[in-house]
C-alpha cells in the first residue's frame, strides 16, 4: 500500500487527512466502504485468471506438448535434484551457522539448550523458551510460517521506504509518501493511484472492501499454489527440483543460486535474519506511527539532527 499515489479529494485537505474526526457518523463510513457488485466480480475474476489459465493450459495440447517435453527431461532433473540435497547435507554439516557448534543466542553464556534444537534449520540459534519446536511437525510448520512472514515482511518493509526516501531525496514526489497515510487516506474516501501513475487504478476508486478482497486473493493464491507442492506446475511442463519453502528453478532461483549448495546453505541463515530483522523493523513502524505520525525515514532524519531531543524517551513523554 506505501507504493501507492493519493488523488486528494476536492473535500478533503491535508490537514484533515491527518487526523481523526469525531463528528464522522457510522453510516457515512458504511457508505465509503462499500462497492458495487460489479466492482466485487471485477476483481474476482481478475484474481481468479492466473488459476483459469494454468487449467486451460494444461487441458490444452500445448500442455500435452510441455508435459511430454517434461517428461523426457524429468528423470536427470530427478537425479541432480537428488545430488544438489546430498550436497546441501554435507555443506551444513561444515558450515559454522549449523550443527552442535553454530552460534548461540546467549554466546558464551552457559545455558541448558533445548535437546530438539540440533541445528539442522537455518536460522537455529537454540531459542525456544517455550518449547514450542518440541514436536517435530510443529516445528516444521512453524519454521513454514517463520519463513513465509520474514519474506513478506521484508517487501511490506521496502514499500514503506522506498516511497518516502524517493519523496525525501526529490527523485519522485508522491502525493503522501507515508506508508500508514495511504491506508488511512483511503479510509477518507480518497482514490488511489498506484505506483504514483495517474489513472492506474486496479482498484483504485473502490472502498476498502474491494482492496481486502483483491489483497487476500492475490496473496493467498500463490501462496496456497506453493503450500500444495512443487508438482502443482509439472501439468505446466515446469518441474521444481526443491521443496515448499526453496522451490528452486528456473522459476523461483533464475540466477542459479542454489547451484552451490555451500553457499546456498548461507543464503538461508542470511534470509531468515534479515527476515527477522525486518519483522521487528515492522514494530517499529507501527510504534513510532502511532507515536509521531510520521515515516520511518523521517524519524531518522530527525534523530540524527537531533538524537538528544529526537528518540523514543522524548516521543513517549510528549
Amino acid at each position: 500500500m506505501a507504493v501507492l499515489r493519493l488523488r486528494h479529494s476536492p473535500l478533503i485537505t491535508p490537514d484533515r487527512r491527518t487526523r481523526t474526526s469525531s463528528s464522522r457518523s457510522s453510516k457515512s463510513l458504511f457508505f465509503k466502504v462499500r462497492a458495487s457488485w460489479q466492482e466485487v466480480a471485477g476483481v474476482v475474476i481478475f484474481s481468479a485468471i492466473p488459476f483459469t489459465a494454468v487449467k486451460a493450459i494444461a487441458n490444452s495440447s500445448l500442455g500435452e506438448q510441455l508435459r511430454f517435453r517434461l517428461e523426457q527431461t524429468k528423470k536427470s532433473a530427478l537425479k541432480e535434484a537428488a545430488a544438489l540435497k546430498v550436497l546441501s547435507r554435507q555443506a551444513r554439516q561444515v558450515s559454522p551457522w549449523y550443527g552442535p557448534d553454530r552460534p548461540r543466542w546467549l554466546g558464551p553464556i552457559p545455558y541448558n539448550y533445548p535437546p530438539h534444537l540440533t541445528g539442522e534449520f537455518a536460522g537455529d540459534y537454540g531459542f525456544d523458551v517455550a518449547g514450542l519446536g518440541r514436536d517435530p511437525i510443529d516445528f516444521q510448520k512453524y519454521f513454514n510460517f517463520e519463513i513465509l512472514h520474514a519474506r513478506w515482511a521484508m517487501l511490506a518493509a521496502l514499500g514503506v521506504v522506498i516511497p518516502e526516501l524517493l519523496d525525501l531525496l526529490g527523485i519522485v514526489h508522491f502525493v503522501e509518501p507515508v506508508w500508514w497515510k495511504v491506508g488511512y487516506a483511503k479510509l477518507q474516501g480518497d482514490t488511489l493511484d498506484y505506483l504514483g501513475i495517474p489513472g492506474l487504478r486496479i482498484a483504485g476508486s473502490q472502498g476498502v472492501i474491494v482492496i481486502a478482497i483483491c489483497q487476500v486473493l492475490l496473496m493467498v493464491g500463490p501462496e496456497y499454489a506453493r503450500y500444495c507442492g512443487i508438482e502443482a506446475l509439472e501439468p505446466l511442463g515446469i518441474y521444481l527440483p526443491g521443496d515448499i519453502n526453496y522451490p528452486g528453478g528456473a522459476l523461483f532461483d533464475p540466477l542459479g543460486l542454489s547451484k552451490d549448495p555451500f553457499s546456498f546453505e548461507e543464503l538461508k541463515v542470511k534470509e531468515i535474519k534479515n527476515g527477522r530483522l525486518a519483522m521487528v523493523a515492522w514494530l517499529g513502524f507501527y510504534l513510532q506511527a502511532a507515536l509521531t505520525g510520521k515515516g520511518p525515514l523521517q524519524n531518522l532524519v530527525e534523530h540524527v539532527s537531533d538524537p538528544f531531543n529526537n528518540n523514543i524517551v522524548t516521543n513517549l513523554l510528549k
